[in-house]
Formats: structure tokens, sequence, C-alpha cells
């Protein structure tokens, strides 16, 4: 049995036919949001989705599945995460990180000082970001090697070693 992630969560109604905005959570939405695609759902209950329609307006990906054909019946669709099996995931090479393994994880500095906890991460064209829950309060961290040198999956940990001033930018 193949484990499923989340390739994205559906947001509100886009115009009258039907389609929807996309929160994207792979970093391939190109490659994966492909008319004919069929979509496993969080919850199950309107799922499967076939999509019918893709198109990137203003950056943002609008989507339209079959049998959701209106305003109404794409409102009803807010909040779903939209599934894809692990299996189907043949574009996904090295270090890939999605949201839920890493979300909950302790996030420190270099010398293992606490930073805070990871909240969620923002999957974005350029880099992808960190969202670390502080005592100051959220900040955002570029996810990448120079800031992000370590990922302890098994410690449940990640080391972030910021340039000064990053982590008070929340407070």
């Amino acid at each position: 049995m193949s484990e499923s992630f989340v390739a994205a969560r559906v947001g509100k109604p886009h115009g009258l036919r039907g389609e929807v905005t996309v929160q994207v959570h792979t970093d391939d939405p190109a490659g994966r949001f492909v008319v004919g695609e069929s979509f496993g759902t969080d919850p199950a209950a309107p799922g499967p989705l076939v999509l019918r329609s893709v198109r990137v307006h203003q950056g943002i990906y609008l989507l339209a599945f079959e049998g959701h054909a209106d305003r109404t019946a794409a409102e009803a669709l807010r909040g779903i995460r939209l599934l894809v099996d692990e299996d189907a995931d043949e574009g996904e090479v090295g270090e890939a990180w999605r949201e839920e393994d890493l979300v909950g994880f302790a996030v420190v500095l270099p010398d293992g000082s606490p930073v805070g906890e990871v909240s969620a991460l923002h999957v974005r064209p350029a880099q992808d970001l960190l969202e670390v829950r502080t005592p100051g309060g959220q900040v955002l961290v570029p996810f990448v090697a120079e800031l992000v040198p370590e990922v302890d999956e098994q410690a449940g940990r990640v080391v972030v070693d910021p340039p000064p001033g990053l982590l008070q930018l929340g407070e």
C-alpha cells in the first residue's frame, strides 16, 4: 500500500465556471496538474477528483474538476486537500521535504540552543520557506543549505544558521 501526500489545498472559487484557486504543495505543479489527472481527497468524501482544466492567472493556479461546473459546486471543494500517491511521484529526487515531514520538528541553532518549532513549509517558486514558531512570534526562514544546514529526521530537529536579526523579525 502506497503512502499519499498533499499536492495542493483547494482555496476559494474563481469565476462562475467551477474554477478554484489552490495553494500548491508540490515542487512540480506543471507536471502534477495535468488535465485528466485523478486526485484523492482529504476528506475522502468528494474524491476522487479528475482535473478538467488548469491555468495560471497572476501566478495562481486555477483548477477545475469534472462534475464541478459552477461556482456553487466549486465552493463545496474549499479546504479539500488534493492527494497523490507517493508511488506516482516520479519527479522527486534528492532531498525533497514535504510539509508533513517537517511540521513539529524542533528548530535549533548550530550550538544546539533552542529557537522554536517548525509550524509550516511554504513552497515558493524562488525558494521554499520554513515557518518557525518562536517565543517572540512566527519567523520565515529561507529553506536553503546556507541557512538550514541540517535536517535530522531521526531526531526530529532542524538546525538553522540565520544571519543576525533574522529571528527577531517575528517579534
